[in-house]
């Protein structure tokens, strides 16, 4: 080849090279796209014909090189020049003030500015750069010594082989640090694929991040979506980055990822609605975050402040409360629910989860019981996220002591007596006596609660108290009570005995959807019962239709059907409806909304919500003419997201093609 074709192509590799680089900048740091995928794709294939035909041009920094190569023997080990330190927690505003407080008082001035950033749940990870050029890449480690794992780091994308610039950052020993991290909709769609593998899946992204980083087999890392996310930059002069503020805009401008919720703040109180903000927004973010870091934002009163053990003075992690903790389960006993189902439910000793202090945790059934292997005696781990109830996901079987005792289902129901009862098709025991006293509470309950009539002032202690002192015997009781009647309990004054027989006479003529949701028919939830009143328009419709003229509804199968016809059989719950009739109660046919901006569009919802409850999300779609649906189906056009997102629906969307969106834009549509 002659020197002009040599020379030709080794312009035409660095003009390439540039290209490939500005794409994977925009693309992956500043979240643009200059060019398609398939366009970038095409280069990067030029690119590697030309440095085929010229393999001495090949550098290290090329994009070519990001490509995994062999598996590795092992990890070396790597010792960090400066130590990669942990931070002492706190966890609420006093703490907090504290910490600050002392810090005046050692640096003896007053309004620090502070910095504050999201603090990402992933692998801490140190890249070095020597002349602009990725040499290495370690792990935390201890703090002082951690293991090179360049080769797998390398193909990660949002880390950049080369810095972009020439500054005095791309001269000399550039030192950036940052966290590896997947994001939540990553990390559930690769456990999906290795559950439908029948492989071990993983528990949360963090663990996978930390697993991933440590494979021997570079190739296996490239297959993984791992995101790197900066938050410190070091060099050997600490007077070129004079602040965490200036350490973060110049580590975008390097070309590497830094948090944009990043701020700094001149007074403790805008901090702390800043911390307010990012715990209520938090379940929307890409990735796990447990808190907030807070630094002294000046490097070199940073570094004045010195070191404490194994934690700077000049920082804190502000952790947010947790969602996950370990406890003693001292005991289990059964719930009876409105319909009779059986759920043994775990007593445990007080522990702080999520925010709130947590006694009880839900078990579900006998069989989960059975395939969770819990042991009465057991410490457990507890997981409690936003208002969902807390449940038991394991026990830490490593700390038994022999002492433990497995759970025995009873027999009988502990409330009444009776036999319990179970189907073959089913996995939950139940009591048939519709007069347990157990399922009447929780009838009542149900019937008063928010998605049912909202009758206010008539939580679980309330009606516990009219049952014993014998002034109610069933929901339609309510209507006959006299406010008379309930001065005589202590847990009523004159005020609240006014507003409860008020909030009972109001709803007299409630709207007959919610009313057939409130009788608690099995099977029937709150769309259901929009459905079974849209379509017979009257409760004497909806009692004599038989199962065909119900199966005929929509969204309404056989097993719905069999089961409003044998509600209605009942001769009790006749009996009730009839004194329904003789108190007055008359539920009204309230036509279906037709033709609103969200009319033949069908929601469904999982995880929690920020800025409203679930029911009133569905009240405002259902007003506006959408459907809310309790799960994915064929015909579902939105699954809206939430925090603590579960793996199951995001699964059903993308196999019926539903559409995946995040509170905002539910909220925008909404508004619309």
């Amino acid at each position: 080849m002659s020197d002009d074709a040599r020379g030709g192509d080794a312009q035409r590799i660095l003009k390439l090279r540039e290209l490939i680089n500005q794409y994977r900048y925009h693309y992956h740091v500043l979240n643009e796209s200059i060019m398609s995928e398939a366009a970038a794709d095409s280069l990067k294939h030029e690119l590697s014909q030309l440095e085929e035909r010229h393999p001495d041009l090949v550098t290290p920094d090329s994009p070519t090189q990001r490509v995994a190569g062999e598996p590795l023997s092992g990890f070396t080990k790597f010792t960090h020049r400066t130590r990669m330190l942990s931070l002492n927690d706190v966890f609420d505003e006093v703490e907090l003030k504290a910490w600050l407080a002392r810090i005046e008082k050692l640096l003896g001035k007053q309004d620090n500015i502070l910095f504050a950033d999201v603090k990402m749940d992933g692998l801490a990870c140190a890249l070095i750069y020597e002349n602009g050029v990725l040499t290495t890449a370690a792990t935390r480690g201890d703090g002082t010594t951690g293991e090179e794992v360049t080769a797998n780091v390398r193909t990660i994308e949002s880390v950049p082989l080369r810095l972009r610039g020439d500054t005095v950052f791309s001269k000399g020993r550039t030192e950036i640090r940052g966290e590896i991290v997947m994001y939540k909709q990553d990390f559930e769609e690769l456990n999906r694929s290795l559950e439908e593998a029948g492989a071990k899946v993983y528990a949360n992204p963090r663990n996978l991040a930390a697993g991933t980083i440590r494979q021997l087999d570079p190739r296996l890392v490239a297959r993984r979506k791992m995101h790197f996310h900066a938050y410190d930059l070091i060099r050997d002069d600490a007077a070129e980055v004079p602040s965490y503020e200036f350490a973060y805009e110049t580590i975008r401008d390097l070309g590497l990822i830094a948090s944009s919720k990043a701020q700094t703040f001149k007074s403790v109180e805008d901090l702390l609605a800043y911390i307010a903000h990012w715990e209520k927004e938090r379940l929307n973010l890409a990735y796990n975050t447990d808190g907030l870091v807070v630094k002294i934002n000046d490097r070199r009163d940073y570094a004045a402040l010195g070191i404490v053990g194994k934690a700077p003075r000049g920082a804190v992690a502000y952790k947010y409360p947790a969602e996950q903790a370990t406890t003693r389960l001292k005991d289990i006993f059964v719930n009876i629910g409105r319909t009779g189902a059986v759920t043994p439910v775990a007593m445990l000793e007080p522990v702080k989860v999520a925010g709130s202090t947590v006694q009880m945790a839900t078990l579900h059934n006998e069989e989960e019981v059975r395939r969770k292997g819990v042991k009465i005696g057991d410490t457990v781990i507890i997981h409690k996220a936003g208002d969902i109830i807390p449940e038991v996901l394991r026990p830490l079987t490593e700390l038994r002591d022999g002492s433990e005792r497995d759970f025995v289902m009873p027999k009988v129901c502990p409330e009444c007596g009776t036999p319990l009862v179970k189907l073959e098709t089913e996995a939950v025991w139940r009591c048939p006596n519709q007069k347990c006293p157990a399922r009447v509470s929780t009838h009542i309950q149900h019937f008063a609660s928010r998605g049912a009539l909202d009758i206010e002032g008539l939580g679980e202690k309330n009606v516990e108290a009219l049952l014993e002192a014998g002034l109610i015997n069933d929901a339609a009781d309510l209507y006959a009570l006299q406010k008379e009647q309930l001065l005589e309990l202590d847990r009523f004054a004159d005020v609240s005995a006014s507003k409860l027989i008020a909030s009972i006479a109001e709803k007299k003529r409630p709207p007959l959807a919610k009313f057939i949701f409130a009788l608690g028919i099995r099977h029937v939830g709150t769309q259901t019962a929009i459905d079974l009143a849209n379509t017979f328009h009257s409760l004497d419709a909806l009692s004599a239709a038989n199962i065909e003229e119900l199966h005929a509804v929509e969204g309404v199968g056989v097993v719905v059907a069999e089961s409003v016809v044998a509600w209605f059989a009942d001769p009790l719950n006749r009996e009730l409806l009839d004194k329904f009739k003789r108190y007055g109660v008359v539920p009204q046919d309230v036509a279906a909304v037709t033709g609103g901006p969200l009319s033949g569009q069908s929601f469904v919802i999982t995880g929690a919500l920020g800025a409203m409850s679930r029911e009133d999300a569905a009240d405002k779609i259902r007003s506006r003419g959408g459907t809310f649906q309790s799960s994915v189906g064929k015909g579902t056009t939105y699954l809206v997201a939430g925090g603590s997102v579960g793996s199951s629906k995001l699964a059903k969307a993308e196999k019926f093609g539903t559409k995946v969106i995040g509170e905002e834009e539910m909220l925008k549509l909404l508004r619309d």
